[in-house]
This record gives structure tokens, C-alpha cells and sequence, in this order.
């Protein structure tokens, strides 16, 4: 479902000059006169679980600042399979890719209901030419691409099946309550490049062992001292 409140292009600016999690947007840095070269709308866009952003090889029109929900970003391999390469979140920009190529490099669904912003890409490309301000913040958005990208490699490719999943449970629980929302097994195995029955036995057993304690829906509490002993393990 797509929604704009105001009919007036003009509309989008006025919004991301007030946006809640601007701090955290592609636009943080923007001023108020930035804005005024925004000659398209930028518009909201809500995303139900399983619905796809875009497909590798599309076109690419948009690129979508995450403001709530979760995003993934797949691979399929030579074999058939696929691999979760990235986890898009709040602040997260999906379609990064479409400012040096013309078309998407992933497939983007989403995991988790979500909200998001639509800006269309040559409103990222005048902007990017015209102020210094989103320029920066671009690059800062490459290189934190490229940071999660080489801390995924490293932290959930790496070491035991049981090690990977404890390292992903840390990375998804919230440091103030410890709670954790997990995907479905089959997600869980195409992030950490396991089986789903793998996943599903390491689940299982943190349950028995206490590391997770379900909550219902997927829902678990997390004993993050245990599952970090069990990280650190070979």
C-alpha cells in the first residue's frame, strides 16, 4: 500500500525535512535549502512480510530509506539455493547499487512488516551533484555497506553452525531487554549458509539449555552471556 498525504510533489520534501528518524536517514545532513532541489516526491511506502522491493537485474528507479520493519537482501546460487547477504533495518538504504549501475544487484524482500521512503533515483543523483551535504552522506553510506558486508562474512561464515547462530541471535536480540524476534527457519539457514534442519536442531537445543526461552510467535528471551560463551567457541 502506497500513501502520500498531500497530492503536491512538494509534499515528500516537507516530510523529510520533519521525518522522526531523519538522524538516521540518507537526508540527515540535508538543510532547508538542500530540499528545494527535490523536484519529484519522495513517498511512503508500507510492505507487508513477504512482499519483494525488487528483483536482481530490475531496473532501478528507487532507492528506499528503511524507517521501520526488516529488509533482506538475497542471493540465489549456481545450485538453486540462496543466501541471505545483508539485513536491512531502521536507517538501512536499500538500492544503494543503482547510483553507479542501472540495475539492482539483489533481491530485496521483506522479513518484518515495514515502512519505508521511495526516493526516486535521480532526486539522489541531482542532490549527490549539487550539495556536498548528501555527497558525504553517501559515501558514509557506502562505507558502512561495505563494513556490514565484511562483519557478516566474518561473524556469521565463520566457525561452528552453533557459534553462527549464537553470534546471529546476539546480533537480532535488543541490548535493553534482551528479547529477540527470530525469521523462520529457512531464513535463519539462507543467512548463516546452513540447513534448516540445523538451525532448527541449534534452536532447539538453546531452548533445552536455556539460552533462548520462548516467548510464542517466534518471540524469545535471550541469556546473552550464554549464547556469548557459545560465540566465542570454535
Amino acid at each position: 500500500m502506497e500513501k502520500q498525504a498531500i497530492a503536491n510533489a512538494w509534499s515528500g520534501v516537507s516530510n523529510c525535512e520533519n521525518c522522526g528518524i531523519r538522524h538516521l536517514a540518507l537526508f540527515a545532513d540535508l538543510e532547508h535549502t538542500d530540499f528545494e532541489l527535490i523536484h519529484k516526491p519522495i513517498v511512503e511506502v508500507e510492505k507487508k512480510a513477504g512482499d519483494r522491493l525488487y528483483g536482481e537485474g530490475d531496473e532501478g528507479q528507487f532507492l528506499y530509506t528503511v524507517r521501520s520493519g526488516v529488509i533482506k537482501l538475497t542471493q540465489y546460487l549456481p545450485d538453486g539455493g540462496q543466501r541471505i547477504v545483508r539485513l536491512l533495518r531502521t536507517g538501512d538504504v536499500a538500492g544503494l547499487e543503482v547510483l553507479v549501475n542501472p540495475t539492482y544487484e539483489h533481491y530485496a524482500t521483506v522479513l518484518r512488516d515495514a515502512e519505508l521512503c521511495q526516493i526516486p533515483r535521480d532526486v539522489v543523483e541531482r542532490l549527490n551533484r549539487e550539495t556536498p551535504r548528501l555527497h558525504n552522506q553517501l559515501l558514509n553510506r557506502w562505507h558502512t555497506a561495505v563494513k556490514q558486508a565484511d562483519e557478516w562474512l566474518t561473524e556469521l561464515s565463520t566457525g561452528s553452525s552453533k557459534s553462527r547462530v549464537a553470534r546471529l541471535v546476539i546480533g537480532l536480540s535488543d541490548k535493553v531487554d534482551n528479547s529477540c524476534y527470530l525469521f523462520s527457519r529457512e531464513d535463519l539457514g539462507a543467512i548463516l549458509g546452513v540447513t534448516t534442519e540445523t538451525t532448527s536442531r541449534i534452536i532447539a537445543e538453546f531452548k533445552r539449555e536455556g539460552s533462548l526461552k520462548d516467548l510464542g510467535k517466534n518471540h524469545f528471551l535471550a541469556d546473552l552471556v550464554r549464547l556469548q560463551n557459545i560465540a566465542n567457541e570454535n
